[in-house]
């Protein structure tokens, strides 16, 4: 039976436990990690075998992709071992951006293979070569597709689950691999039916188009973490659970910046206080806002919070109902949104100025 243990959030005992819990995290990252390169490893070996037996450039395009997923996988492997190491002098926010650096050879490796594809596709409309043995590649490519959705299905939950860019990299690239042996399927029992040769290489063509287009796609979304480019549904979560646990002392909070370090995030802002709040009244406001966003994402949250004293110009818009200090009467509430918590200004009554047309 498992006893449950009620800490405090200063206790030793808390920060201890919580390292346990990331450290398990992250072994079980590994350990799912291991599973689909081994798997993986398997599967390349098994659609070459189909492409040496049938001379598809179809199978040889999904084969391809496999090289990539075995490439991919093993650094990825390598990106969650080191981002699993704890802070140290020379990384005091952890190892964890590894990961953006992971996806992003990912990605660069599957443009090249898209690219390959397209290439040896194009050519053999040309140079055509004749196909045999299809039914086998059917069977052959059919049971790797299935496999690869599993894996990817899995990897993916994971990694949406734990927050880790390279699972989910690793488990969008055995999906988009999975549809491709689908879509495969039916282009290869088409030629299959029809003996019309050159219809493997417009489908390897297609095929080739669409894993560039999902290696794209991964190289931009890596790059957009290595370069700490603004997550706006990031932002507009954490805009959503501040307005849901919104205090009358906090007047505002502008100046919200996030930053990804791999599974962990960093957050700053500055936070508007009544002025004459005592230095440990202010302190226990500010442990409030990071209690909220800590329990909202799982205590993988690093926040440095600023404190402003509040203005005159700020009592317009304070609803504090017992402020003893208040130099005019309550306007009106400032809804909180992406545009006015990213701002690096304080609220008021003037009009807004949106800081891009993304934000709303």
């Amino acid at each position: 039976m498992v006893q449950s243990v009620n800490l405090e959030p200063n206790d030793p005992h808390t920060v201890v436990w919580e390292n346990q819990t990331d450290h398990l995290v992250q072994q079980q990252n590994i350990r799912y990690q291991a599973w689909i390169l081994v798997a993986g490893t398997l599967l390349l070996a098994g659609k070459f075998a189909a492409y040496f037996l049938t001379q598809s450039n179809a199978i040889l395009s999904d084969a391809l992709e496999s090289i990539v997923n075995v490439s991919a996988g093993a650094f990825a492997l390598f990106s969650l071992v080191y981002a699993a190491r704890p802070e140290d002098e020379n990384h005091p926010y952890g190892h964890g951006k590894i990961e953006f650096i992971s996806a992003s050879i990912e990605g660069a490796l599957i443009v090249l293979a898209g690219m390959g594809i397209v290439v040896k596709a194009g050519y053999n409309l040309i140079h055509p070569q004749e196909l045999q043995r299809l039914d086998l590649g059917i069977w052959i490519t059919a049971g790797a597709g299935a496999v690869n959705y599993l894996l990817g299905y899995l990897a993916e939950q994971r990694g949406n689950r734990v927050d880790s860019m390279a699972l989910r990299a690793s488990g969008k690239h055995l999906k988009s691999d999975a549809w491709t042996s689908l879509g495969l399927l039916g282009g290869i029992a088409l030629v299959y039916l029809t003996g019309v040769v050159w219809l493997d290489n417009v489908l390897a063509l297609g095929f080739g188009g669409y894993i560039l287009w999902i290696g794209v796609g991964i190289l931009r979304q890596s790059l957009a973490g290595i370069m700490d480019e603004a997550d706006y549904q990031l932002i507009k979560r954490i805009v959503k659970i501040l307005n849901q646990h919104r205090h009358e002392n906090w007047v505002d909070i502008h100046k919200l910046r996030t930053i990804k370090f791999g599974s962990r995030l960093h957050i700053d802002s500055h936070l508007t206080l009544p002025w004459y709040l005592s230095v440990q009244e202010a302190h226990d406001e500010v442990d409030a806002i990071q209690e909220v966003i800590n329990e909202a994402f799982g205590k993988q949250v690093e926040m440095f919070v600023h404190v402003d004293p509040c203005l005159p110009s700020s009592c317009p818009i304070c609803t504090k109902a017992d402020c003893p200090q208040r130099k005019a009467e309550f306007q009106k509430r400032i809804e909180w949104r992406m545009r006015n918590l990213m701002a690096d200004a304080r609220h008021g009554l003037d009009p807004e100025t949106p800081i891009s047309s993304t934000y709303s």
